[in-house]
């Protein structure tokens, strides 16, 4: 398929970026508030003794081995200290610093909902995010430039996934509602297409790719999943799913490893190597709701899940017949309600016709997806709290917190919240290094790390 010119990149005028020049309250001036707010272990309705989100953070951290990463490592090295303890002890101490965090950069550049973002690989302040109108910027956060924007077609361009080309970081792939799967640059230009849908009925919402195998995997709202090379030839497009394929991830260390999520409350998990429809999937593993989201941990021995309510699941990747870790968490789908009044021209065809009424039942629709994610470096959770009345351990006005469970025990280590930005936040997603950490909040982008005092 020829590729075909995008909207031109422009610097846009839109985007509003500003520092976080008035410092966040302490926790200590936000205890009373807080004190609303209890915090539960995972799998329990009762509190801890502490009760509180701030007050009781001593309790809800194991007391760490290690205060100082120096002397973890200088543990380590004089013998006293196994590898597996000094990797639990490196951890703590980044749990440690999670109470300096603060929101130090903040941006509002669409005019519709951020959908998507990806990390660069190698810059760690450069991040590119994605909206539901299809926009797309480049933004380095640590230089006073203008980000980098690529205006979309609006309505029903929703960027649904969005990945760095790991082979030339001056390019992206996009997977969206648009109906496509490309492959595009920061100048604006689509570079190849590699999936497009003949109908407005039919669009991609995720993708991944492999350096290594040099494969692009993408999958539709129709439970389709397509595997092509990175030449853009199909290997095999299957219908893998009874109804919509949210999500679709490759292992980090065996890419030939495939883990399916879908509506159809199923996660599955496929060799490559051996595919040959929806029967030879290796292991199905199935969920009492929805599926959001699936995530290998950065070294490819677990499986995150995110279903479409309040469960959080941790699978071993060399044991999938054992029961998962399940972690009790409210983060249920929700959906945003905007009334379309679509206003046809006499000469609009019946294809503009059908492609403004798919648009707006696409405006009705729950886009905004809540998905936990893993960090980078350790055995660590981040997920977006979004309080249900209806879960268990409810309390009355639980803060809506980004929430750090460990990866193993399932145990909530710590919640970060920023009361001038009290929103849904959808997305977390920690850069390669694992020291800054990127949210989704409606229409804006949080940038949190540690105050500068605290980093010296």
């Amino acid at each position: 398929m020829a590729p075909r010119k995008r909207p031109e990149t422009q610097k846009t005028p839109e985007v509003v970026v500003r520092p976080k020049t008035r410092r966040s309250r302490s926790p200590g001036e936000l205890e009373p508030e807080a004190k609303k707010l209890c915090v539960k272990g995972p799998g329990s309705s009762r509190r801890f003794d502490s009760g509180c989100l701030w007050a009781g953070l001593a309790s809800l951290q194991v007391p760490p081995s290690y205060t100082s990463i120096v002397r973890a490592l200088h543990h380590h090295k004089l013998g006293k200290a196994a590898w597996p303890s000094l990797q639990q002890g490196l951890q703590q101490s980044f749990v440690h610093s999670l109470a300096s965090y603060r929101i130090f950069q903040k941006a509002a550049p669409f005019d519709r909902r951020a959908t998507s973002l990806a990390w660069h690989p190698t810059h760690p302040s450069t991040l590119a995010v994605g909206s539901k109108g299809g926009d797309i910027m480049l933004w380095n956060f640590g230089i006073k430039d203008k980000p980098t924007f690529i205006k979309g077609i609006g309505a029903g361009g929703s960027v649904t996934g969005l990945k760095f080309n790991p082979l030339d970081t001056n390019q992206f792939f996009t997977s969206s509602m648009e109906g496509t799967t490309r492959l595009q640059d920061f100048k604006g230009n689509t570079l190849r297409v590699f999936t497009s849908s003949d109908t407005c009925n039919i669009w991609f919402c995720s993708l991944d790719v492999s350096t290594r195998s040099r494969m692009v995997v993408t999958g539709d709202n129709v439970g389709h999943v397509i595997l092509l090379n990175m030449d853009g030839r199909e290997l095999w497009n299957l219908r893998m799913h009874k109804k919509k394929v949210t999500h679709v991830a490759l292992n980090p260390c065996c890419d030939w490893l495939l883990a399916t999520a879908s509506v159809d409350q199923t996660v599955k998990i496929w060799d490559l190597r051996q595919v040959k429809g929806k029967s030879s999937c290796l292991h199905s593993l199935l969920h009492s709701h929805p599926v959001n989201a699936a995530c290998f941990s950065p070294d490819g021995a677990q499986l995150l899940t995110t279903d479409q309510k309040s469960e959080l699941r941790v699978y071993s990747a060399s044991q999938w017949d054992c029961p998962p870790s399940l972690i009790p968490h409210p983060h249920r789908h929700f959906q945003h309600l905007t009334p379309i009044k679509p206003s046809l021209s006499p000469c609009c065809s019946a294809l503009k016709l059908q492609f403004l009424l798919t648009s707006a039942l696409l405006m009705t629709s729950p886009v905004s997806a809540p998905k936990a994610t893993w960090h980078p470096r350790y055995n660590l959770i981040v997920v977006g709290r979004y309080p249900d009345p209806n879960f268990k351990s409810c309390t009355p006005h639980e803060l809506r917190t980004i929430d750090v469970f460990d990866g193993s025990s399932g145990k909530m280590m710590y919640q970060l919240y920023d009361p001038e930005s009290s929103g849904i936040i959808s997305l977390n997603e920690f850069n390669p290094m694992g020291d800054t950490l990127a949210s989704l909040m409606g229409y804006h982008i949080l940038i949190w790390s540690q105050e500068a005092g605290m980093r010296k």
